[in-house]
């Protein structure tokens, strides 16, 4: 067997598939041989991935937070590809409505040009005390429940079919920087605690489940926040740039292949050097 077709015969599931890493890392399974199952909310988005996968694949417009929606899609997609051994867990999102991260990010806007005038920063950048209940639910419901949904939905169906799966979550190098908004970098910590957790309930069944750990990223979600934030960012990176989207594919796609078989409750980190783990 070749380098390009280390999954080949195997099904994978990517969640917000419809376009940044997500898109990249389907490609990239795609490549490797893997017949493909993307999910998003975005279902126009979703049919171009779909169309730019070297092989099989099938799109599915779901709502990760919904656990029913999670289950249905699932169930389809064994149905059609067979039975699941790779899981990504991208779908991410990093504000939500009643989020308070419109006040956050003009506070912010506020204490920068106090610091650019050169006299003192008065401007204190809260965020927890603007967050409604709504707003913290949102992104937790997508970063952390959806994740909790479609694992338990792909660890079922390796049960049921007695595979030696794989699952990756996305989490983040914010799970250890603490930098970023409280809701986004919580449920990026999650992931991580999860991730362990079911390393070693899964370990009996050699089911492995680890996480990649990005850092700022070249993707849509780079898109709400603001400009100097993202300067401030690349300018802490050793490496001086943020990652492409391939280059978190490469790391989940060696993750998903037997590449990887003793690695199992780790923590990849991809984010240039910017934190370590």
């Amino acid at each position: 067997m070749t380098q390009e077709q280390i999954l080949q015969g195997q099904v994978a599931v990517v969640t917000g598939a419809g376009q940044g890493m997500g898109r990249a890392i389907s490609q990239r399974l795609s490549e490797l041989g893997a017949r493909v199952g993307v999910l998003d909310l975005n279902a126009d988005a979703l049919a171009e991935t779909v169309s730019g996968l070297t092989g099989e694949g099938m799109a599915i417009a779901c709502n990760v937070s919904d656990s029913a929606a999670v289950n249905s899609a699932f169930a389809e997609i064994e149905a059609e590809l067979g039975a699941i051994s790779v899981l990504v867990n991208n779908a991410g999102t990093g504000r939500a409505a009643g989020d308070g991260s419109d006040q956050m990010y003009e506070l912010m806007a506020q204490r920068n040009d106090e610091l650019a005038a050169g006299g003192e920063a008065k401007t204190h950048v809260d965020h927890l005390i603007f967050m409604e209940d709504e707003g913290w639910q949102g992104v937790m419901g997508v970063n952390l429940d959806g994740a909790f949904y479609c694992t338990r939905a792909a660890v079922r169906s390796m049960v049921r079919s007695g595979i030696k799966g794989s699952i990756i979550s996305i989490a983040s190098t914010a799970a250890q920087s603490g930098e970023g908004p409280v809701h986004y970098v919580t449920s990026k910590a999650a992931l991580i605690g999860m991730t362990r957790a079911l390393a070693r309930e899964l370990g009996s069944r050699q089911i492995r489940i680890n996480a990649v750990a990005p850092g700022p990223t070249n993707t849509p979600i780079m898109n709400g926040i603001p400009e100097q934030w993202i300067k401030d960012m690349e300018n802490a990176i050793p490496l001086g740039r943020m990652a492409e989207p391939n280059e978190i594919a490469q790391a989940v796609s060696w993750l998903a292949s037997d590449a990887s078989s003793m690695c199992t409750g780790s923590v990849l980190v991809a984010n240039g050097g910017s934190y370590f783990f």
